[in-house]
């Protein structure tokens, strides 16, 4: 939220500097994230100075400039090539000196320098409106008043205001901050806690009146449970035009474009009070009549933007007798807005409910000032307040007057709330005794009225548009708000209590492999569990009836939980790979969410995700490209560090994978690991091939606390090792000649390794080679060359004959 301190000084006479008023606004819990400065004439008109034209000659060398010097109060007059058509001896003129900048209407910076023009020289620039700023003529240079003295600085002809604006992160409950004049009131409580005074200044509106009542628009309340209340008043003989300098440049310092005097004049109550205000072309308003209702599901409706949108039973909308006008607290019609040719209007001022408000600004996906502020909840006490200051303010700039009684729909008056605040609950709670007039002070400069005093505490009203306070502790909160933090004094003891916790607590585990990980160059990531549907489709992995919807999303992209790992990762490798970073290794732990007939379930994971390089380029090793086996090395030594080194593997099913495989634990998936389908990562514009493992960490935990750690003395006996290189169909994988191996010989084959896979011209059509390699020991003996044939020859026995294969 942003906040223009000369505005703010309209509230409160501050003669603090920014920064010391800045500090003071976070410690009162409203932090402010940066002051910028704002200029309502961009550069400040700086190094601009008035000249007057002392000659004026045709070019020599170009038709359509004009050589002239010019008088800028130097001792000597400057030549300036000038290519205006109106430049004229006599003139007074603004003149842009060497190393002035100027800004074009996009903002972009230009500096003045010396140079030659057609081979005559140019000391400077004489300036039409728009190249300074003040205007958008550029029909010709800009003439000045002829009793201006040349030298003198155009920023002290010219208005040019100067502003500080602060960046407020505003925490969603502080609905009551969200306005020039909510700044000011904590600001005021601020100073009287630290004894220094300050009225706060609130706009007049002693002079509301009504001229007539020639234009009387009637207005009936259909769901008042939906608008508590609603106010109107019609506002005739307007005339729609630019806004006065001094309200654009209020608007223009916290960043909103000013349109025309009336949707100016909105804006303006709007920021500077915080009530929304609509204003319809009174017009356009069929039947004279407002009506507040809803209407069917399924009716079409074209807001301000152009966008025809699809509207809900449940969204509220300003209608007429004929048509919906405006989506209630959210956004207006296209067809009822104030134009150039508007000459009435109709000017609302309401309450709406603020849950109906934020579902129907999420349903539509539309976030304005307006529903940001309904929907948190504004002060239902100042709605014809608000009402009355944005009429006046309308009158003074647009001429028009009031013409019709304000229509005031209230049925069910709002109470503040009642809360009974307890001494000993404060102190307490702040761990500091507060003198009780201490307490009574800050209360009352909060706008909370104290209505009964015992002595064991205050039975207090709290004003409606504090909707964040309405129990004990929020009282305390704001009275240790006001108090100041700072000033809370700390205690001469620390206590703390150790709770006994096991080595195999969740986090713990979390640490050791997230520090094995980094150590092994990966990188954390913390993605975000919200995730898009259109990735479901992806993959037969995810399961549509298992879909976790959200009832109101953020957006489309973040609108259901997401079931797999995957795609977040791959939102990282694309965001990276988009800036020129390929070679990319990462890590996060997290969770799954399925929907189940039953119940629903979250599961927590460990993936990786790796593409590019095992490394950056360096001169004194050559860089290795990750592959399947790199990916598996990692995989193996984490299972290895957790105490699981005894796994089977097997291909896996899983659609996400070109080629995977799974590591299992008595029969549970502890690791699915592969190459990722290439059609999945494209998807997201990655042309790489990526890696991805994904670890079932709930499994992975459960194993942990059940392993038992077997010790066995290390055998003395040699281990011997055979290769094969056999000549199989293309159709035949690896694990069928593993589980060959392990069912002929159990007793002294200890493992099986595929370490290398060959197809090529000088194999057979439809044949591959595959090199394995055998790994055999007997614990009680050394293995003799008898035996060790005799195994190698069962194995190429069972190979021959169940599945064909030949010796290369």
């Amino acid at each position: 939220m942003k906040i223009s301190y000369n505005w703010l000084k309209q509230f409160l006479k501050i003669d603090w500097d920014s920064q010391k008023t800045a500090e003071l606004l976070t410690d009162l819990g409203l932090e402010v994230e940066g002051i910028s400065a704002f200029e309502s004439i961009k550069g400040g008109l700086k190094g601009i100075v008035v000249g007057e034209v002392m000659t004026c000659i045709k070019h020599p060398n170009a038709d359509k400039l004009k050589l002239t010097t010019v008088d800028i109060g130097l001792e000597q007059p400057l030549q300036i090539v000038c290519g205006a058509p109106n430049v004229a001896v006599g003139q007074k003129v603004p003149v842009a000196t060497i190393g002035t900048t100027l800004y074009t209407k996009e903002g972009e910076a230009w500096v003045i320098k010396k140079g030659k023009i057609r081979g005559e020289e140019s000391h400077g620039m004489i300036c039409a409106e728009d190249e300074l700023g003040i205007g958008e003529g550029h029909e010709g240079i800009l003439v000045l008043s002829d009793t201006l003295k040349p030298g003198t600085l155009c920023s002290e002809i010219f208005d040019v205001e100067n502003d500080e604006v602060f960046e407020i992160g505003l925490t969603p409950n502080r609905a009551d901050a969200m306005s020039h004049f909510g700044v000011a009131r904590d600001l005021k409580a601020g100073f009287k806690q630290k004894d220094i005074h300050k009225e706060l200044i609130t706009p007049p509106i002693s002079n509301f009146n009504i001229i007539n009542r020639s234009l009387k628009i009637d207005v009936e309340v259909e769901k008042s449970e939906l608008a508590p209340r609603y106010c109107g008043i019609t506002i005739s003989n307007l005339i729609v035009q630019p806004s006065p300098d001094w309200l654009k440049n209020r608007l223009r310092a916290i960043g909103i474009t000013p349109k025309n005097n009336v949707v100016d004049a909105t804006n303006y109550v709007l920021h500077e009070l915080g009530q929304p205000l609509h204003a319809f072309d009174a017009a356009k308003i069929k039947g004279n009549k407002i009506i507040v209702k809803t209407l069917p599901k399924g009716t079409k409706f074209t807001t301000l933007d152009g966008v025809e949108r699809t509207l809900s039973e449940e969204d509220l909308m300003i209608c007429d007798t004929e048509k919906p006008l405006c989506i209630a607290g959210v956004f207006g019609g296209e067809n009822s807005g104030v134009t150039e040719y508007t000459n009435s209007i109709f000017l609302e001022s309401a309450f709406f409910n603020p849950v109906s408000v934020r579902k129907t600004a999420k349903r539509h996906g539309l976030s304005t000032d307006a529903s940001f502020r309904f929907e948190r909840g504004i002060d239902i006490d100042n709605v014809e307040y608000c009402l009355k200051r944005a009429a006046l303010l309308i009158h003074e700039i647009t001429g028009g007057d009031v013409t019709s009684d304000i229509v005031d729909i209230y049925p069910k008056k709002k109470d503040d709330y009642h809360v009974f605040l307890t001494f000993d609950k404060i102190n307490k709670l702040i761990g500091q005794d507060i003198p009780k007039d201490t307490i009574k002070s800050i209360l009352a400069s909060l706008d909370i009225k104290v209505k009964n005093v015992t002595e064991s505490g205050l039975g207090l009203s709290i004003p409606f548009y504090r909707v964040d306070v309405q129990r004990e502790v929020d009282v305390i909160e704001e009275i240790l708000r006001i108090f100041g933090y700072n000033n809370v004094e700390f205690t001469e003891k620390l206590n703390a209590s150790i709770a006994p916790t096991s080595k195999f607590e969740d986090y713990k585990i979390q640490n050791i492999i997230g520090d094995l990980l980094a150590a092994k160059g990966f990188n954390e990531i913390l993605a975000n569990s919200l995730t898009s549907p259109l990735y479901n489709k992806l993959t037969a992995d995810i399961k549509e009836e298992q879909t976790i919807s959200m009832l109101n999303p953020l957006s489309t992209d973040l609108s259901v939980m997401r079931q797999s790992m995957l795609f977040t990762g791959l939102e990282a490798v694309e965001h990276n790979t988009n800036r020129r970073m390929h070679n990319l290794k990462f890590f996060e732990f997290g969770k799954t969410y399925h929907q189940y007939p039953e119940n629903r379930e979250e599961k927590k994971h460990l993936s990786l995700v790796v593409t590019g390089n095992r490394a950056e380029d360096n001169w004194t090793t050559p860089t290795k490209k990750s592959d399947f086996f790199y990916l598996k090395s990692i995989v193996v030594s984490i299972l290895t560090r957790l105490g699981l080194p005894e796994f089977q593997s097997e291909p896996t099913d899983r659609t996400i994978f070109s080629e995977g495989i799974s590591l299992k634990i008595e029969g549970h998936e502890i690791v699915s690991l592969g190459i990722v389908e290439k059609s999945v990562a494209t998807e997201f514009d990655i042309k790489e091939e990526v890696l991805y493992a994904d670890f079932n960490w709930d499994t992975i935990l459960e194993l942990i606390l059940n392993n038992q750690i077997v010790f066995k003395e290390i055998t003395k006996y040699p281990e011997v090792k055979r290769d094969y290189a056999l000549l199989v169909n293309e159709n035949i994988s690896f694990k069928q000649i593993y589980d060959i191996a392990l069912q002929t010989e159990n007793n002294f084959l200890k493992s099986v390794n595929l370490f290398d896979v060959y197809t090529g011209k000088s194999l057979p059509d439809g044949k591959k080679s595959y090199a394995v390699s055998y790994t055999l020991r007997n614990e009680e003996a050394t293995l003799t060359d008898k035996q060790i044939d005799g195994i190698m020859n069962k194995l190429l026995k069972r190979y021959q004959e169940d599945l064909g294969a030949e010796l290369r």
